[in-house]
């Protein structure tokens, strides 16, 4: 009789397959985690819930040993074990914090305190941490110009403030960094420079978590909200979980519960929030697929560009709009046009007779079958736009691929565009069925 050649056995190697496809392959034993996991031990810390692995689609994360239920905590880290101002001030560069005016920010602090224990290297306390930290990230501050550009519109823009924001904050800070000189042999500028900045300052926006400090004098009077917590930022976003993290003033850890289950030697996420794929790339350098907050967004440009050729008082209908919040947030989503999109355009297709009624448009009445046609039919217009222009964009990025240097930026902006690809496709089957009512 042979073996393995019927039909069930065939079912049970395709199950097989989809398993290990699924499941994470262990790093544990990896030199990077053993060390960490001595370093956390040593401050308190031992996990016998989760292990660190690595996952197709996401990428490094923790994996579930046993199966987590409901209401259970998955994670409780010593304050020991917390990176935070309070670290920072009481390290070496406290007493240069204390004496420079005006206060650095907490953020400045926290920056600092990475670049410098990063040059330390093996004399650094931190060194197991700073080990698994990424070595490069894919914040829009780290894309290439022409990676960047081919971002969509309002991303762009975003992204190319978010550099001159971080370029501004590292010219502010030279002064400070150059105080700092006694405590170094080498020359300041070749450890304090713009790229080891910005490391440091991607490693606290994409990994901290929020832990409110109380001011300190020595600190300029921003929120100090920032903490980095070793091991606990192994955990991946999946907007399709919930949990509380916080923490505890009692236990003195800082806790994450689960309020979802999770299977054996599954991976465990955590949630950063109800974010859409521009927020998750401005602020964490990835897109989350078949996210259910992702949205592809309509700028005012763009809003006005497909209106009919017939449309009158176009610029008191755009300070209408302006003047009740209603020109930004404009999105296409996976049902279709938001509510807020058809809105805005049915009050700038109002009729010349029409328009005394603006205010019933903005609390959602109907003013007639013809404006209903004509907001839908722009609506589609400027679909139909985005999806012609998301195509171009997939090209370029198709043909860009042979820089291999580039391969891992032009990856993101492909499944960024590649999301909202398959959402305007969604909003164009959905606006093609409201049309119908009006054929």
């Amino acid at each position: 009789m042979k073996n393995g050649g019927g039909r069930t056995s065939r079912i049970r190697r395709r199950k097989l397959f989809r398993s290990s496809e699924s499941r994470g392959v262990n790093e544990s034993y990896k030199p990077e985690f053993i060390e960490l996991k001595k370093w956390l031990k040593d401050r308190r810390f031992e996990d016998a819930t989760l292990i660190p692995a690595r996952f197709p689609g996401t990428g490094r994360g923790l994996m579930s040993k046993t199966s987590l239920q409901e209401g259970q905590t998955i994670i409780s880290l010593p304050e020991s074990c917390l990176l935070t101002t309070d670290t920072v001030i009481r390290s070496y560069l406290g007493a240069y914090i204390a004496k420079w005016q005006p206060p650095p920010s907490p953020l400045l602090a926290l920056c600092t305190f990475l670049v410098s224990e990063k040059h330390a290297g093996d004399r650094s306390p931190w060194k197991p941490y700073l080990e698994v930290l990424p070595k490069a990230y894919t914040c829009p501050v780290c894309l290439e110009p022409e990676v960047v550009n081919l971002l969509p519109n309002p991303l762009k823009t975003k992204a190319w403030e978010q550099r001159s924001h971080v370029q501004e904050f590292f010219s502010s800070s030279r002064g400070f960094f150059s105080s700092l000189q006694p405590l170094f042999s080498e020359a300041i500028e070749t450890i304090f420079s713009y790229r080891a900045l910005r490391w440091a300052w991607c490693t606290v926006n994409t990994r901290a978590v929020y832990m409110k400090r109380p001011p300190q004098l020595c600190l300029s009077p921003e929120p100090d909200t920032c903490a980095l917590a070793p091991y606990l930022d192994l955990l991946n976003h999946s907007p399709d979980v919930q949990v509380k993290a916080a923490f505890n003033e009692e236990t003195r850890c800082y806790e994450i519960r689960t309020a979802t289950r999770c299977g054996k030697h599954k991976e465990v996420f955590i949630c950063y929030g109800p974010h859409d794929n521009h927020r998750l790339l401005l602020e964490y350098g990835f897109v989350s697929v078949s996210n259910p907050h992702a949205c592809v967004y309509v700028s005012k440009d763009i809003l006005v560009k497909y209106l009919p050729s017939t449309a009158k008082q176009m610029n008191k209908k755009i300070s209408i709009l302006e003047d009740h919040d209603f020109i930004e947030n404009l999105t296409f989503g996976w049902d279709g046009p938001s509510w807020r999109l058809l809105t805005a355009l049915k009050l700038l297709c109002l009729e010349a007779e029409e328009f005394m009624c603006w205010k019933k448009v903005l609390l959602g009445e109907i003013i007639s079958d013809t404006n209903e046609k004509t907001s839908l039919d722009v609506a589609q217009k400027i679909c139909c736009y985005f999806i012609e222009e998301t195509h171009a964009v997939l090209r370029k990025v198709s043909r860009m691929k042979d820089e291999v240097a580039l391969m891992n930026q032009l990856t993101l902006v492909e499944t960024l565009r590649t999301e909202e690809l398959k959402i305007l496709q969604a909003s164009a089957k959905a606006l093609t069925a409201l049309q119908t009512a009006f054929t």
